[in-house]
């Protein structure tokens, strides 16, 4: 049944999307240099890992520019993001308060390496040194929503969204990704902890 709904609503989500999709790849293209995709490096179901894919919000020499300023690269290693990050571009800045940048996760659903629903994706640092969690966070496909994304998203602490993962993962069913589903639209749309 979340095989199905995976593939169905990704599917549909998809076509209803390409015109946006379009017009925003084009609009990346115009608004600074680089490529229109960002990939990251992150870690799937059964630890295997995969390149998420996500519209660029940065500028393209965005890691360069953090090995140039110590400042930056402590804020960002402690997990935190802003939305007065410098390297963010200046439609990145907007694409990221509307969380269309994760629009194009609609194709890593279909390539089947992420659920519409599930656990927040994670990158193999952030995985390294929780090996108590471990086990649990890669048992299922990690998702473009969850329960960390309709209560506060990059708000809460990386603890706090772990916890929340390992409930998900827990008490799993069909009725409770439909409710995250349909709660995930207006926390999108309210836009709180989106950076």
């Amino acid at each position: 049944m979340k095989i199905f709904m995976d593939y169905s609503l990704g599917l549909l989500a998809l076509f209803l999307a390409a015109p946006l999709f379009a017009i925003l790849a084009l609009a990346i293209k115009l608004d600074s240099a680089g490529p229109v995709f960002h990939r990251r490096r992150v870690v799937g179901r059964g630890g295997t890992t995969f390149d998420a894919f996500k519209f660029r919000t940065m500028v393209a020499d965005a890691d360069a520019r953090l090995a140039e300023h110590p400042e930056w690269a402590m804020e960002h290693s402690a997990g935190r993001k802003s939305l007065d990050d410098p390297r963010l571009t200046r439609l990145g800045r907007w694409l990221r308060q509307t969380s269309l940048n994760e629009l194009p996760q609609l194709l890593n659903v279909l390539l089947g390496q992420m659920s519409l629903v599930g656990p927040r994706m994670v990158t193999p640092a952030e995985l390294a040194g929780r090996d108590r969690w471990r086990a649990a966070l890669i048992r299922v496909k990690p998702g473009l929503t969850g329960l960390w994304q309709i209560s506060g998203r990059d708000d809460l602490p990386l603890e706090e969204r772990i916890v929340l993962d390992l409930y998900y993962i827990e008490h799993r069913d069909m009725l409770m990704d439909v409710r995250i589903l349909l709660k995930t639209i207006p926390a999108v749309l309210r836009g709180r902890g989106a950076y």
